[in-house]
């Protein structure tokens, strides 16, 4: 036989070998398909045709009864042992994970078998010895095992027939058997066994060796990649070796199982060497149909697989402690915008170098953008996946050794009470396992800070702080309403910014003041038996520095913050003194300060330690309190004023003609919310409202406008407060606006609800901007009376502009950026960018209100946690842990039992805006020559242990321990007021407001643009002292109790233009007149 005679020869038994491995597959497959098919026609004929005799017969036969037991023996059997195949292929027994893990094994093993046959070319079919064939054999024996079971145990065989699984059987398991029979090895279709990877994922997750999402999707994407990779170059390796069937094999190649996974490697990755390439026509549709879906596998896969195998293994690591140098913990809402927000805010609290790592526990693994920013503050940041829940985590951040733990809150959650539980249970955590670590917690809902309180190891004197965004933010505009502009002054004053003056501002006056804030320090001992006055106008005058209220420890429950006490009280030993300074350089001159050594100098900036002063400590002192008759009522705590519970019948307004044009000088609060709404606490919005500290004529009414239904929601939790109103309307209508006589209002405020209406942030606030602008284009023109007060204010008035009525508006936004929509300036001015819209007129006028402005105050709680006091003493209007535990009890005041009252807690300073002007001074001295002297300011029940207080209000001046106030009294009536002139700088003013009235300056509400008084007004706080007044500047002031608001202290402009002279009827009555 000749050698093409051989060649031809092989050439046919090559393709009858092939045809028999090939038709034993299909064999297999496509006559279990017809029989499955054949079986359901089958079903389905005999119910068919049992039916229709059912149905011609008429009647219903019934089945023997041993044919029944029978069926029921049969049913049990079957179940009992369907349920018995399910358990092993679940892996939920012992013998499931076994059978689990050797198919696994064997089909690693068979691929492996598979890769060893791959030596020889696959052309060669001659009989021959092979040792793998028979191991071979057994691993298809008991893939066939397997397969029967997984086919039992199938409750749909026509779906479980097409699984990729049973195809892969199909075309691997018969091949094997005739490969037995036959003596003969052909490769063929048996690289399909690589997608048995593709259980791996499923298999891990039986025997939980992968519990984490990331090992999980790990191990999905590598078995994906593996199989893919595997099974294209078994197929290449099939055609290439063995060529196209049409052309009798004549166009085959010999390539390497290697050269063909360095072949699909290659195109893949879009690289291309060309070094291998296939020639067969087979080989080549396939690579074209290939490169499509490998080139996406490969983009998508492979970066994934390495950002879970080395991008975020950084983040299970463990933080290191660096021996000198402290870290803080910051968890809970950690996402792209609240942690840039807290870089931003607490890299703003140090001009200097950054001492203070930040190490970021977030329960989600950063996304790129988060990635990014961190990256750029990678010097003092570290993040780490991981939760304040598991101790583990806890242990990997070292949370003992740090020096604070910061927990931040989702402000935008549509379910505030959820987040506010979430957030608690992490300071519970925290406190079990660390209860020495001080935690500061954001809290959305006030009546949620209750919970914090049970916490047995939760305690204020280790810092443990509570920042409560409805409390602060509904208390700072509720003070707004009082005194205009106070929200933008307490934020630049309490909360610190990076502002840099830019060239072409055309309002310079707003970047006045913006390095003054509140800092903290211990007063010198040099001060004790001197009284507040005498200690403030020193450290104004000597030191440079405004001293707004001092704190003495006391009770079990906190600090009493005396906010510009009276001349009654004096200071001892150990006080702490809150000032308004540019840095803590100038605070310290007051903890040095040494009459001995200082007395003499001039320059404030040459106070500084000394060496003769003394370091004795506290002594105890004895408390003294003081009581009176008072007619108002009050709440049991004496800090608010209290009435039974009104119906809500009562309190609604009726549209009925033009009565509620009986309304003057009051508030007006826009809501929008709904019956489904989350409750925003307009409680928290009342109660700084109706403070102790105003007499009950002071008292304004307040009228809520905004649906019904949810007004009788919060009804309940503020039904104890006096003068409150409720109109069923709607701030979109000019109509209902006018029905609450909105003319004559002090202020009006637009309230948003919780609930989110829209995704996008821009229309967050879609409702609360119509509101404003509708309120804005609402015009009045002013009375006769009101036109004379204008022109006592006006100096340079155009006579022939008209005079109009502008009603103040207090705007709450959600979204700090939708600010450009209300103040048109913002576009249309290119020197403020938009993380600057601070800088703006609308907000440094107080107009605007945004949720993100107290984004900072967990930064200046961190640095000094007595400055969330103070704010929460002036902005929440007397508010006690006394006061929170009955509201968390009862979600109600309880009213006084008895009329005597404590004076103390009454007496308390108030926040104003006082005109400069004489008839505020003639009328000062009036009030406080009738009333005698104030009483202590301060924010608790009883006086504090170190302090006393001698006199009550009906004392008469010549019992006044104090001869200094005997010779102030002389000179205040001697005094001549001319010589109190608005050309005064602010320092004249300063002392003379002090030493004359006992009221306290500390920043100027100044008009934009002179002459017009009707423009918009820029805060100045703290005023150098040589700075210039104008004479429609107003002052921002603090109060005596005896002095009343309504009188000229509460006169700004818009009162001017709207007859705010006006005395304020009795409420009461009014109230009745209205709603007849």
């Amino acid at each position: 036989m000749t050698n093409t005679e051989f060649s031809e020869d092989r050439t046919h038994c090559t393709k009858y070998v092939q045809l028999a491995f090939i038709i034993s597959s299909l064999s297999v497959f496509l006559g279990g398909l017809f029989l499955i098919l054949a079986a359901r026609v089958a079903k389905y004929a005999y119910g068919f045709i049992s039916e229709c005799i059912r149905r011609t017969k008429g009647t219903h036969t019934h089945n023997p009864p041993w044919l029944s037991r029978k069926k029921q023996i049969s049913i049990r059997w079957k179940g009992a042992f369907l349920e018995l195949v399910e358990m092993m292929l679940s892996a939920q027994t012992a013998v499931g994970r076994v059978l689990v893990i050797l198919v696994f094994l064997l089909s690693i093993g068979s691929l492996i078998i598979y890769f060893i046959n791959c030596a020889s070319p696959v052309e060669y079919y001659q009989s021959f010895t092979d040792n793998t064939l028979s191991v071979d054999m057994s691993f298809n024996a008991f893939f066939l095992f397997y397969f029967g079971l997984r086919f039992v145990a199938a409750d749909n065989k026509l779906r479980f027939w097409l699984e990729l699984n049973s195809i892969v059987d199909f075309f691997t398991i018969p091949p094997v058997c005739v490969s037995y029979y036959l003596k003969r090895n052909w490769l063929g279709l048996r690289f399909l066994r690589a997608l048995r990877l593709l259980e791996l994922p499923k298999i891990l997750q039986f025997l939980k060796i992968t519990k984490t999402s990331n090992s999980i999707k790990l191990s999905k994407l590598l078995a994906a990649f593996l199989s893919t990779w595997l099974t294209a170059a078994g197929f290449i390796h099939l055609v290439e070796n063995t060529g196209d069937p049409w052309v009798n094999h004549q166009n085959s190649q010999y390539l390497s199982y290697f050269d063909c996974l360095y072949l699909i490697m290659v195109t893949m990755s879009t690289v291309g060497f060309g070094d291998v390439v296939t020639k067969t026509s087979l080989g080549r549709i396939f690579m074209i149909f290939f490169i499509i879906g490998g080139l996406v596998l490969f983009a998508n896969f492979i970066p994934e697989i390495v950002d879970i195998v080395g991008g975020n293994q950084q983040y299970e690591e463990s933080y290191e402690i660096v021996r000198g140098r402290k870290y803080i913990v910051v968890c809970g809402d950690i996402t792209l915008e609240s942690a840039t927000a807290f870089l931003r805010n607490f890299l703003a609290q140090d001009t200097g170098d950054i001492c203070t790592e930040i190490v970021f526990l977030g329960e989600t693994l950063p996304s790129l953008e988060l990635e990014t920013v961190l990256k750029c503050y990678s010097a003092y940041t570290t993040f780490f996946h991981g939760s304040v829940l598991n101790y583990a985590d806890l242990k990997r951040v070292a949370m003992g050794s740090a020096d604070a733990c910061l927990i931040l809150a989702d402000t935008c959650s549509s379910d505030p009470y959820v987040e506010d539980t979430s957030n608690i249970m992490r300071v519970l955590s925290v406190k079990n396992h660390y209860p020495k670590t001080r935690v500061i917690i954001q809290i959305i809902q006030s009546h949620n800070k209750v919970y914090l309180s049970n916490i047995p190891n939760w305690d204020w004197r280790r810092g443990d702080s509570i920042i409560c965004f409805a409390e602060l933010k509904l208390g700072f505009i509720a003070q707004s309403c009082l005194v205009p502009g106070l929200s933008t002054l307490l934020r630049t004053l309490f909360i610190r910014r990076k502002n840099t003056m830019r060239k072409g501002l055309r309002h310079r006056n707003v970047f006045e003041g913006n390095d003054y804030k509140v800092m903290t320090r211990w007063l010198s001992n040099d001060f004790v038996d001197m009284t507040f006055p005498d200690v403030c106008r020193l450290c104004f005058v000597k030191l440079d520095l405004v001293l707004l209220a001092i704190e003495f420890r006391s009770g079990i429950h906190g600090n009493s913050i005396l906010v510009n006490p009276s001349a009654q009280i004096k200071l001892h030993r150990n006080t702490m003194g809150f000032f308004i300074a540019k840095s803590r350089v100038q605070v310290k001159r007051a903890h040095f300060y040494c009459k001995a050594c200082h007395s003499d100098i001039d320059k404030p900036e040459l106070i500084k330690k000394c060496h003769c002063r003394s370091k004795s400590r506290t002594k105890a002192f004895t408390a003294v309190t003081t009581e009176e008759h008072s007619n108002d009522l009050l709440d049991s705590t004496g800090m608010f004023h209290w009435c039974e519970a009104v119906p809500l019948e009562q309190a609604v307004l009726k549209r009925k003609g033009q009565t509620t044009s009986l309304l003057h000088g009051h508030i007006v609060v826009c809501i929008f919310g709904d019956a489904n709404s989350t409750l925003i606490g307009l409680r928290n919005f009342v109660m700084p409202l109706r403070a102790s500290n105003f007499t009950y004529q002071e008292l304004k009414d307040i009228v809520f406008v905004g649906s019904l239904e949810y007004m009788k929601r919060e009804w309940k939790f503020i039904q104890n407060f006096p003068k409150l109103l409720l109109f069923p309307g709607s701030a979109l209508a000019c109509g209902d606006l006018k029905a609450v006589n909105i003319r004559c209002c002090t202020m009006c405020t637009i309230l948003s609800s919780n609930l989110r209406a829209s995704t996008n942030p821009t229309l967050v606030d879609t409702e609360s901007i119509l509101a404003t602008l509708n309120i804005r284009s609402m015009q009045f023109k002013c009375s006769s009376t009101s036109r004379e007060a204008v022109g006592r204010v006006r100096t340079l008035e155009n006579e022939s502009e008209p005079s109009y009525k502008r009603i103040p508006v207090i705007t709450e936004l959600k979204a700090t950026s939708n600010i450009q929509f209300i103040d048109q300036h913002i576009n249309s001015d290119p020197h403020i960018p938009g993380q600057k819209l601070h800088l703006t007129t609308t907000v440094s006028s107080g107009a605007i209100f945004s949720d993100s402005f107290l984004d900072s105050l967990l930064s200046t709680t961190y640095c000094n946690h007595h400055v969330l006091a103070l704010l929460q003493t002036l902005v929440t209007g007397g508010t006690s842990p006394e006061l929170e535990e009955q509201l968390a009890e009862k979600n109600m005041l309880n009213g006084s039992s008895s009329s005597m009252m404590y004076m103390a807690p009454r007496a308390r300073c108030k926040l104003a805006l006082v005109p400069l002007s004489k008839r505020l001074f003639t009328d000062s001295l009036t009030l406080v020559l009738c009333h005698v002297m104030p009483m202590p300011l301060r924010t608790s029940a009883r006086w504090p242990e170190g302090y006393t207080a001698t006199s009550t209000i009906s004392t008469p001046v010549k019992q006044y321990h104090e001869s200094r106030e005997s010779e102030r009294l002389a000179v205040m009536r001697d005094q001549d007021l001319s010589e109190i002139s608005p050309a005064d700088s602010f320092g004249d003013i300063y002392c003379k407001a002090l030493d004359l009235f006992g009221i306290l300056c500390f920043g100027i509400y100044r008009l934009v643009e002179e002459p017009n008084p009707y423009n918009p007004r820029c805060v100045i706080a703290r005023p150098a002292s040589n700075f210039k007044m104008l004479p429609t500047d107003l002052l921002f002031c603090v109060v005596p109790f005896s002095t009343s608001t309504t009188s000229a202290l509460s006169v700004c402009e818009e009162d001017l233009s709207t007859g705010g002279h006006q005395s304020q009827t009795d409420s009461s009555g009014q109230q009745q007149e209205v709603r007849r």
